[in-house]
């Protein structure tokens, strides 16, 4: 009763709201949130407000939905690329999804089960189903109904080698997970947002979104995967909050398993997201609480959805854990409605998710913004982990300023660079540490640069010179108190060459260059992995990522993950670009067989 009395309260709000500007929707502008475009129109325009959508749904506002397609075979008169870009992803780090026909991947999450080191979970945006050589009824190519899907892959060796992929004539779906989008026998055009975890039996939950872009449905979906004779099939799934209304849309779930042996709540699941809320009358963004719902009996069912952490209730990116007593921490990234600056919070409950109290400020956050020298998305969402001793870890990416280490006094990157920090709590969350840098050597470096001696003849560009930015980090504690970070590191600048003339529609022209342009300074990746416990901080990427490879340069996911199990072997899971594979089917439209980098999402494990 208490969840539905704070849901009827965000509706009774809505009508408050719509009274109340109805008489100023002349004079303002108005957005239709029936689709996915005008809400993220509407959340962007709203003035001071630093809270954005993930930039997985961003992503998708741009693309319509499927396009009219063409019959005739393309052959692209340029593919961008660079003689510094990777030709395949080298030992000792893995590819871990399996497709060879060039469909990307990104926006990783990570899972180890509990009882047994070998067996690795791990997800991403999968979109596979664009390559796909099939034809639908009616001759219209199964890759035009293709989408961003939710990708699983499994390993049972510790990471070495993993499993599936699907078939591009459509006839297996490997480990996509099913019931969700439409040719996965779901009622939705896109599903992703990945997050995975174990129970304490070594089943496997998914949690991801499903969503239509020129439509209000959308949903958050939970499947449970079971493991037999070393395969993994997935359940149908379970839908937290279904709606089809214009005002709502659910964003950037996480999901955790109280796999604990000594918890009261014992493999109680709980999952966490965010409900964008709108004005039904003229689209205006009104708030973004967190909500929290959590199930007992294997994900079957959920718990009606409860509003977590207010009064701070223009928020985004939750993350639940759970500590080895039961107690269910939910951090997330937000702020109160007069506030200057997004802080990162947390919230606990102590009764297995019946209540939470009131949120806690774990340190103020200057939102990162795109870095220099790159044009994609970028969030400040936080990552935690609680040690086995109960101790609480959590990481984020902020923005500070070069010369002081403070936090910078606006969002800009000049005189300010990306860090990813963290902070520590001994108390259950009650007060935390100063917040510290994860990669103190790298956040004091500049970037490296790389291949202006390649330049063609008659060209000039001076190196870009800026900090090394960190960002979007990852955190995982062993059962041991071993304590891994991760993070990507902008610690590269190079050359590259832009389109000047891409071909339409868009989709083609991710692929197909008409007329080049100029030359340009663009930032690369590395990803790095710390363990605290040791002091040990090592790059794990054998070749710096490009950015640029896919969706234009704008999109390679949300944020990046890590995972260790029993055997204290971290396995860290990232977006990489050094794998060329040839692209013949994409998004409806044929091409001559064409080689071209695309992201894939790929692994390192160790032990420092």
């Amino acid at each position: 009763m208490r969840s539905r009395t704070k849901i009827l309260g965000i509706v009774a709000s809505l009508g408050l709201v719509a009274s109340l500007t109805a008489a100023q929707a002349g004079s303002e502008p108005t957005y239709d949130i029936t689709t996915l475009a005008g809400k993220v129109a509407s959340v962007n325009g709203t003035a001071g407000l630093q809270i954005r959508f993930s930039a997985f749904i961003e992503e998708q506002a741009e693309d319509t939905g499927a396009p009219d397609v063409s019959s005739a075979i393309i052959s692209p008169a340029h593919v961008l690329s660079s003689p510094l870009d990777g030709t395949s992803v080298q030992a000792p780090n893995i590819t871990v999804n399996q497709d060879t026909s060039a469909a990307p991947q990104n926006e990783t999450a990570i899972a180890v089960d509990p009882n047994n080191a070998k067996r690795v979970l791990a997800s991403a945006n999968d979109y596979v189903t664009r390559t796909w050589t099939c034809t639908l009824p009616g001759g219209v190519p199964c890759s035009a109904r293709g989408d961003g899907y939710s990708g699983t892959y499994f390993s049972n060796d510790g990471g070495n080698t993993w499993c599936c992929a699907s078939k591009l004539d459509g006839s297996s779906q490997g480990t996509l997970i099913p019931g969700v989008t439409h040719l996965s026998g779901g009622s939705y055009d896109a599903g992703g947002d990945p997050a995975v975890t174990f129970d304490s039996l070594g089943n496997g939950y998914y949690a991801g979104l499903g969503f239509d872009r020129t439509a209000p449905p959308n949903t958050v979906a939970v499947n449970r995967g079971t493991f037999a004779s070393g395969k993994l099939t997935w359940s149908a799934p379970t839908f937290i909050n279904p709606t089809t209304s214009p005002a709502i849309f659910n964003d950037k779930e996480w999901i955790a398993a109280d796999a604990n042996s000594g918890s009261p709540f014992r493999d109680r699941i709980y999952v966490t997201f965010t409900r964008f809320i709108f004005n039904p009358s003229n689209g205006h963004y009104v708030q973004s609480p967190i909500m929290e719902a959590h199930s007992s009996d294997g994900g079957r069912t959920f718990s009606d959805p409860q509003l977590i952490g207010a009064p701070v209730i223009y928020d985004q990116g939750s993350r639940p854990v759970v500590a080895p007593d039961g107690t269910v921490y939910v951090f997330f990234e937000g702020s109160t409605r007069l506030a200057t600056l997004n802080s990162t919070y947390v919230v606990k409950s102590t009764d297995g998710g019946e209540s939470f109290g009131k949120p806690v400020a774990v340190a103020d956050v200057q939102d990162i913004v795109p870095l220099k020298n790159a044009v994609f998305r970028v969030n400040s969402f936080p990552a935690p982990a609680v040690a086995p001793n109960g101790d609480l870890y959590v990481a984020w990416s902020t923005q500070l300023n070069d010369a002081t280490g403070g936090l910078c006094a606006s969002r800009v990157n000049v005189g300010c660079h990306s860090a990813a920090v963290y902070s520590k709590s001994t108390n259950g969350g009650a007060s935390w540490s100063t917040p510290a840098l994860i990669f103190p050597a790298l956040d004091a470096a500049n970037r490296t640069s790389v291949g202006y001696d390649t330049l063609p003849a008659g060209v000039t560009l001076t190196p870009s010179t800026h900090r090394v930015d960190t960002f979007w980090p990852g955190v995982a504690i062993s059962p041991s108190g071993r304590i891994y970070m991760s993070a990507y590191a902008a610690d590269v600048v190079s050359p590259w060459q832009t389109c000047k003339t891409p071909a339409p529609p868009t989709a083609v022209g991710r692929i197909n260059c008409l007329t080049l342009d100029g030359w340009f300074n663009n930032a690369r990746l590395d990803y790095a992995v710390a363990d605290l416990s040791t002091g040990v901080r090592k790059v794990v990427t054998t070749h710096p990522i490009n950015t640029r490879s896919q969706f234009g340069g704008g999109f390679i996911g949300d944020y990046t993950d890590i995972a260790v199990g029993s055997d204290n072997v971290y396995h860290a899971l990232w977006t990489d670009t050094n794998n060329k594979q040839t692209v013949t089917w994409w998004y409806g439209f044929q091409f001559v067989p064409t080689v071209i980098n695309q992201e894939d999402v790929v692994t390192n494990a160790g032990n420092f």
